[in-house]
């Protein structure tokens, strides 16, 4: 087992390598650059010794070897001093690594990141979580009593929560608890806030209240769809293992029900659920740029999303390989799993 999670180790340093340099290479053939959105009253002087600070006019190779050095050194330089006729500065703690872009105002990308990383966690995290602990057992009950009420109650909630986009569910949910609810029951506040507040600090039964009610509909959101999802995969996986032959026999062994659905049954049908669940950590990351611009979640998804309209390329790249590098980890982390779960697998 060591020998094999050290080559997976070494294998994931090449791979997440070319991933980073075909990232890099599509994002510098990109229209615009992070000059492109300053204003008009700068010179053509200071706008070219800006352009030279962060090096845009390098070659492709020496920018994205600066680029790979920014998850390591950070060397601060001071850009440009602010001058009365341009009445624009730039903060002295920007990086020559290109951590950080104009519109951060010098701010290292990593701090942008780290800054908004718990908001996504909040709600992101609880959203998955929430939905690993619906879909599980809705998925085992539904294949343990197949064609029954309760798989086809199962069923119908799989398929509208997969077909319906967050986009729309979280509008819907905005109009029925923050406009028409308060509205029919007079009330002189939403029953859950359409917009979250990320400046909320827990402190007391209050602000957590607070913060489970500002973050109870983006987190339904979320776990709808990814709860729908796993609940049908469950379902498919424990409805092929059922009329296998060790099931007959362990049940004319004269064992309970439960015991060997849980015991047997769930145990080998989660290996592919296992892979799913570990997959769908970054898909959950991506979904949620959609959800936190609806709620308006201070998240990763909002920075993505803004760092895109103004062209900071730096914070793109950074977001971007940040999830491809959780792509890469979590495939590492099922395949140890799988070791644990199925005994037949042996890593020599």
């Amino acid at each position: 087992m060591t020998q094999y999670i050290l080559r997976r180790l070494l294998t994931m340093i090449p791979t997440l390598l070319l991933i980073s340099f075909v990232l890099f290479g599509i994002l510098e053939l990109a229209p615009g650059d992070p000059t492109g959105a300053l204003p008009e009253t700068i010179r053509p002087e200071v706008r070219q010794q800006i352009r030279e600070a962060m090096g845009l006019d390098d070659p492709f190779l020496f920018k994205y070897g600066k680029w790979l050095r920014q998850f390591f050194i950070c060397e601060p330089i001071l850009l440009v001093e602010q001058s009365w006729d341009t009445n624009f500065a730039f903060d002295n703690s920007f990086c020559k690594t290109r951590l950080a872009s104009w519109s951060s105002r010098g701010v290292p990308v990593f701090d942008m990141i780290s800054e908004r990383f718990p908001q996504t966690m909040w709600v992101v995290g609880t959203a998955y979580l929430l939905a690993i602990l619906i879909a599980v057992p809705l998925g085992v009950l539904s294949a343990a009593k197949q064609y029954s009420w309760f798989d086809q109650v199962g069923t119908f909630f799989s398929i509208v929560g997969y077909s319906l986009p967050t986009f729309f569910t979280g509008i819907l949910l905005i109009i029925i608890f923050s406009v028409k609810l308060p509205e029919y029951l007079d009330l002189d506040q939403p029953i859950f806030p359409s917009i979250y507040n990320t400046t909320l600090k827990v402190t007391d039964w209050n602000s957590f209240v607070k913060q489970v009610r500002q973050m109870a509909m983006p987190v339904a959101v979320l776990a709808l769809f990814q709860a729908a999802a796993l609940a049908r995969y469950t379902r498919s996986s424990m409805l092929d293992n059922l009329p296998l032959d060790y099931v007959r026999t362990v049940r004319a062994k004269g064992f309970k029900e439960s015991y060997v659905i849980l015991s047997h049954v769930l145990r080998n049908s989660l290996i592919p659920v296992v892979t799913l669940i570990a997959l769908g950590v970054p898909a959950i990351f991506g979904g949620a740029i959609i959800t936190e611009q609806i709620f308006k979640v201070n998240g990763l998804g909002q920075l993505l999303i803004l760092s895109i309209q103004v062209n900071d390329i730096p914070v793109v790249q950074t977001l971007i390989f940040t999830f491809a590098v959780l792509v890469v980890f979590f495939n590492f982390i099922t395949d140890i799993a799988y070791g644990f779960l199925d005994p037949r697998i042996r890593y020599e």
